[in-house]
């Protein structure tokens, strides 16, 4: 029989190193040619390892969150022929120490037999117990009793992590039950109501996940936040956007209220290009960008990712609408490709319906702004006369405050109040 080698591809683009998120196949497992053995994630894409043989894995390495670099060896399958590649177990290491040591499925370790002379010379060893008899269990392990005892304390709506069991290996008995049963007699009645719930999960932040995780603390870590807030009376604005969308031509995207900030954004970025740039903070450079790449974060079942509408200021509203959708369904089936998920030069975040009154929206490191939207609602508004009903929203707006001043924020954010209150402007060409 010969064996076939898998290695962690080079995926390109200079990338040395790659995060395993998923595996398809686990030792003993038969697979066909082309099918998926595994997915690993770089910091741009998520890429599937298809089999390049038919035959059996014999050999597996690394586990869910493990960084593995290029070129390791990750699967070992047994196929049909003469030789094979190579005889040794492969030595491979992460490039990363990962998060929780793997050992490979396919390295047991057996310890080899003794003669029963040996083992009848042997003097007895004395093993200390895995848990401590009659010593209470660690919070969050799970107890051990037989399931006549658990189906006991079920019933008696008792949580068997409060007792000590005094069984081998602190196994919980019956008389260990008994005896709680009997000590709870003489003062609180057990109930089968509300009980203390003391699980703890552990959750592995791998994948997507970590790159949030990473991401976020990048941009908490290095930018000095500076937010601004501002409520912008939307009636106007609403009242255009309903009747365009009423009287819309077919092969027209319907119009959201995130077409018209993008191209309120760009009129106010022609006035402050500083707004559009990125700031490379270890080489001391802004880059101003010409260009207005607008990014649109989006909630996606794997989690946030930031789809990039590029040259916002070549399009107009209903093509602005037209590419938000075409990237937000992208994004959501996870068919985006890696140059529409990069490349943004400032960020809208918006949670919609959910967006609340006020939010402190992190900057996407390294842009130097970020607008956040947040929840449109009726609200009381005081005309200088009365108060009338008027739909507001609020804006909450953050800036790089090593790179934008806190009066070119306020600024900024007054000009988009102005073209959003007053939506006519959007469309005037100056």
């Amino acid at each position: 029989m010969a064996e076939k080698l898998i290695k962690l591809p080079d995926v390109g683009e200079g990338v040395a190193e790659a995060e395993l998120v998923e595996w398809h196949v686990n030792v003993g497992d038969l697979v066909r040619e082309d099918m998926v053995l595994a997915a690993v994630m770089t910091g741009k894409a998520t890429v599937e390892i298809p089999s390049p043989v038919d035959g059996e894995v014999i050999f597996r390495y690394g586990e869910i969150g493990d960084i593995i670099a290029t070129g390791t060896v990750i699967l070992k399958i047994r196929i049909a022929g003469e030789g094979g590649e190579t005889e040794e177990e492969p030595q491979v290491k992460p490039a990363v120490a990962p998060v929780a040591a793997a050992e490979p499925a396919s390295e047991k370790q057996v310890e080899p037999l003794k003669p029963k002379a040996e083992i009848a010379a042997s003097p007895p060893v004395a093993r200390p117990l895995s848990h401590p008899v009659g010593a209470p269990r660690a919070e969050g392990e799970k107890p051990l009793a037989p399931p006549a005892v658990r189906l006991r304390a079920k019933e008696a709506g008792i949580d068997l992590r409060q007792l000590s069991g005094t069984g081998p290996a602190g196994r919980i008995t019956h008389e260990d039950l008994d005896a709680f049963l009997s000590s709870q007699g003489s003062g609180a009645t057990i109930t089968s109501g509300l009980q203390p719930n003391k699980a703890v999960q552990e959750v592995k932040v791998v994948g997507l996940r970590r790159r949030i995780a990473e991401k976020m603390a990048l941009s908490k870590s290095r930018i000095p936040h500076i937010t601004y807030v501002e409520e912008i009376d939307m009636t106007a604005l609403e009242e255009l956007r309903t009747r365009m969308n009423g009287t819309q031509k077919p092969g027209r995207p319907k119009l959201t209220i995130l077409p018209f900030l993008m191209r309120a954004m760009v009129k106010a970025i022609a006035e402050q290009p500083g707004i559009n740039a990125l700031y490379d903070d270890e080489a001391g450079i802004i880059r101003q960008y010409g260009g207005v790449h607008i990014g649109i974060a989006a909630q996606t079942p794997s989690g946030l990712v930031v789809p990039v509408v590029r040259h916002a200021e070549a399009r107009d509203i209903f093509d602005c609408a037209r590419e938000v959708a075409r990237l937000s369904d992208a994004a959501k089936n996870g068919t985006a490709l890696r140059e529409e998920l990069s490349g943004s030069t400032i960020t809208i975040s918006s949670l919609g319906a959910m967006g609340g009154i006020v939010s402190t929206p992190v900057i996407n490191h390294p842009e130097v702004a970020i607008i956040g939207v947040n929840k449109l609602a009726v609200r009381p508004h005081w005309d200088g006369v009365q108060f009338v009903p008027r739909k507001m929203m609020n804006l909450s707006s953050s800036f790089d405050h090593r790179v934008i001043d806190g009066w070119d924020a306020a600024t900024f954010v007054q000009r988009l109040k102005a073209l959003m209150e007053t939506p006519a402007l959007i469309f005037v060409e100056e």
